[in-house]
């Protein structure tokens, strides 16, 4: 069994009251969940899923975002 490491957006969406994530690296998979813990458990049998379906189409998939960052960007509107 191979372990994989994916970083993970995850962020609270206050429209739907549900913690939502989202996988830069694997075309932003995404899914949520109604706490924190849920949210990342569903996104870990969803990366499962997803990688499940990449091997079984022969579909490479990169194993981590080593360069990936979050950052605060302001915006003027006027």
């Amino acid at each position: 069994m191979a372990k994989h490491t994916f970083q993970v957006v995850l962020e609270w969406d206050s429209q739907s009251k549900a913690w939502v994530t989202y996988v830069p690296t694997l075309d932003f998979l995404s899914t949520f969940g109604q706490s924190r813990e849920e949210a990342l458990e569903n996104t870990r049998e969803a990366i499962i899923g997803y990688l499940e379906a990449a091997a079984k189409d022969g579909i490479p998939v990169p194993s981590e975002t080593a360069n990936a960052e979050l950052v605060s960007l302001d915006v003027l509107v006027s």
